[in-house]
């Protein structure tokens, strides 16, 4: 990466680099990514035609995405050229309107005229033989993209002693049979050419919640995760990279001392990049366990991007017991543990979205937690402040439970760096890193033939069934809880009453919208008063000086108001204690859609591994790199079930711990009220007149009507129901107006749908 940024010639041609995207911006590789002639800086087909005017002298500027059409035209610049032989590696079905090949059978030969031409694509057409029969019919021959890795080069081991390749291809043969001849071939270099890096290709999200409502989080990609993370390149080619090599080091203008703090938890950064599993399989842990809160969240601004919420993070690590010093006396006789070291840095949204987007890609094996979504509306509202400083607490204590991201090098950059200034300065750098792709396989190290392929495939089987098993599972938990939560706030609502209740009896003062039934009409229309009903000390009675009536009238008070801080009680406690687990829900929802990658390089691998073992056409070479596939997908379904014997744990004493304490404050303040009724409590109570109680003045309007109550925000695999079109206005048309509407915590769109 350095290299290219000192490139004399990338000095020169200030070209803007566009951002790939399959299926939507497919046809901008035609105008944009095209490589020059010189292998240099790209160019529009366009500046490929005047390559013969001077660099320097003449400026090369791109077309937009619109006129993509009219550089198609253009391809006869390439029609006279002749690309370099390749063959299919399977069948592709492009889409002519994003200018891909649309017919691709696996065998049939290609020619490459741009291996790259951004992200992953290449530019080929097919073959002269294949040609000239369409040319036969009057028609024109096909060029257009295909990904990088659905074909091979044949001259990369056409000359190889002992292996044919064949000259012509029948395309009346099978897709399957085509495809299992086409693997690489056994005598084929596992070396030999330096290939790019797999880019994972993501289409984008129109809305910020268009993903969760509509999609129920899967993807739009059109491109399994096989193929997009390198393992299948790898399976196929191995890796280019390595492993027993060091990572090259930076550009000399851009190294400096501060490197030394771009080291991980384990010391170097290529012993970081080494991983290694066990018997299981699982993940060896390199790094125990920390704990890190997010918390403090504060608004500030910037003159740049306006507005945004800065969030605290501490990170807690556990103190080693050798950590004190030999030489103090009195360490001995301390009994007392080690205090934890704590790390505090200060993180924007922003700044989680580059550590999820640098995770992505230097681990691209691995199942990582989905990142919240972006809020456009109501970000700055103190309900979602919270509930996104939750979210934000459990996405980095996802990830550093996990045994091999928690010691990646851009996590402990993210949590540990300090200094504002060199945030900004090493931050850059991170994200500028290449996908690993297959080099991240080539460095997974784990004991030799320790995969059974029936073992294996029913392993997946077993471990699909179970994780939808719990997601739908906990789908309904989640639902449940939430009724849980709203019979809580009845609860309250009914304790209130029953409060206001002996407030309206010992008083004589009517409790408005109470219920009148078995009250006759007589009774209604008599005249409230408390003459008779209280004497001069406020007892319930009609003697004066009547001690026993005082000392009741006092402990009937003392319990109404006491029923009154029950109902606080129950109130808060649905509000904010069962809030906080309804939210830590989503630690364990979807665990099927979350691990729908793993699940699908786990089967393609296990494909891949039957073809290479099946007689006559074994090739050990591809069957250990299967293995090695194998055993980082089984590693991290090893990993799930660790996590969610901890999750679920955590998730039943937490609730558990709330109720005890819920219920232990309500029974503390039961006894208390109970002890007013016996000696020396009650005969204390005949010594004063009785005090109207504050909650008396809410007899004529009672708190009978609380606030909505709040809902955890969506997951963001989570499937929105679709509401009533009349509804989605109303609620639109009440939004706009200032109109009074439930309040959610999610995307704004959460109004609508």
């Amino acid at each position: 990466m350095a290299e290219t940024a000192s490139s004399p010639k990338a000095g020169l041609l200030q070209i803007p680099q566009v951002e790939f995207d399959s299926g939507i911006n497919t046809s901008a590789a035609w105008t944009v990514s095209l490589a020059s002639p010189e292998g240099g800086a790209r160019l529009s087909l366009n500046s490929f035609r005047n390559s013969s005017v001077d660099v320097e002298e003449n400026t090369t500027e791109e077309r937009p995405a619109s006129d993509s059409a009219g550089s198609v035209a253009d391809d006869d610049a390439l029609a006279g050229e002749d690309g370099r032989p390749a063959r299919a590696l399977y069948g592709f079905q492009g889409r002519a309107e994003f200018r891909e090949l649309t017919l691709v059978e696996a065998g049939d030969e290609l020619e490459v005229m741009r291996e790259d031409v951004g992200d992953g694509w290449s530019l080929a057409r097919l073959a002269k033989t294949t040609r000239e029969q369409d040319s036969a019919q009057g028609q024109g021959s096909e060029m257009g993209l295909i990904p990088r890795s659905y074909y091979i080069f044949t001259a990369d081991f056409a000359q190889t002693e002992g292996l044919l390749v064949p000259s012509t291809h029948s395309r009346m043969r099978s897709r399957r049979e085509a495809s299992g001849d086409s693997i690489t071939p056994r005598g084929s270099p596992t070396r030999a050419a330096e290939h790019l890096p797999i880019i994972p290709q993501t289409t984008g999200e129109w809305f910020p919640s268009f993903r969760r409502s509509l999609l129920g989080g899967k993807s739009l990609n059109r491109f399994s995760n096989f193929v997009t993370s390198g393992a299948e390149e790898f399976v196929l080619q191995g890796s280019s990279e390595d492993p027993d090599q060091p990572p090259p080091t930076r550009h000399s203008r851009l190294a400096s001392d501060d490197d030394s703090r771009r080291e991980s938890v384990l010391g170097a950064g290529a012993e970081a990049e080494k991983h290694f599993i066990e018997a299981g399989p699982s993940w060896k842990t390199k790094v125990p366990p920390f704990r890190v809160l997010v918390h403090s969240p504060s608004r500030r601004t910037s003159s740049i991007s306006g507005a945004y919420t800065m969030y605290t993070i501490t990170s807690a690590f556990e103190a080693l017991s050798h950590s004190r010093s030999s030489s103090d006396p009195d360490a001995e006789d301390d009994d007392e543990p080690p205090s934890p070291m704590r790390i505090t840095v200060h993180r924007r949204f922003s700044h989680f979205v580059a550590l999820h987007t640098a995770l992505s890609r230097q681990l691209p094996g691995i199942a990582l937690p989905p990142l919240p979504e972006k809020q456009y509306a109501g970000r700055f509202s103190d309900d979602f402040v919270e509930a996104r400083r939750g979210d934000l607490e459990r996405y980095i204590n996802r990830v550093t439970q996990h045994p091999v991201a928690r010691y990646a090098e851009v996590l402990t950059f993210f949590l540990g760096c300090e200094n504002d200034a060199d945030w900004k300065k090493e931050l850059p750098y991170y994200l500028s890193l290449p996908p690993k792709g297959p080099s991240f396989y080539a460095n997974v190290y784990h004991p030799a033939f320790n995969v059974d392929a029936d073992e294996a495939s029913e392993a997946i089987d077993r471990f699909v069934n179970h994780t939808r098993a719990v997601g739908k599972g906990v789908q309904s938990l989640r639902n449940i809880f939430g009724k849980v939560r709203e019979a809580r706030v009845e609860m309250s609502k009914a304790e209130r009453l029953l409060s206001y209740s002996l407030q309206s009896l010992i008083t004589a003062k009517p409790l408005a919208s109470a219920p009148t039934t078995g009250i006759s009409e007589e009774d209604e229309e008599e005249d409230h008063t408390s003459h008779g009903h209280l004497n001069e000390d406020g007892a319930w009675c009609w003697r004066e000086s009547c001690e026993s009536c005082l000392k009741l009238t006092k402990a009937v008070q003392k319990t109404s108001e006491t029923l009154q801080i029950v109902a606080d009680l129950y109130d808060d406690h649905a509000r904010r204690t069962q809030l906080a687990t309804h939210e830590a829900f989503k630690n364990v929802a979807h665990p099927s859609t979350l691990y729908a990658p793993v699940i699908d390089t786990h089967r393609s691998t296990l494909s891949r591994y039957h073809d290479s073992i099946r007689d006559g056409c074994e090739d050990e070479e591809m069957a250990a790199r299967c293995e090695t596939v194998l055993n980082v997908t089984m590693a991290e379904m090893d990993t799930y079930h660790t996590q969610k014997v901890q999750d679920f744990q955590e998730l039943t004493k937490e609730h558990l711990d709330g109720e005890i304490a819920f219920y232990e404050q309500i029974l503390t303040r039961l006894r208390t009220a109970r002890k007013a009724f016996d000696s020396p409590q009650y005969d204390e109570l005949a010594r004063s007149p009785r005090q109207p109680s504050i909650y008396e003045r809410e007899l004529e309007h009672p708190r009978l009507n609380p606030p909505p109550l709040s809902q955890p925000c969506p997951h963001v695999f989570d499937s929105a129901p679709m509401r009533p079109v009349s509804v989605a206005i109303q609620g639109g048309v009440g939004m706009l107006l200032g109109g009074v509407s439930t309040p959610a915590r999610g995307s704004v769109f959460g109004k609508f749908w």
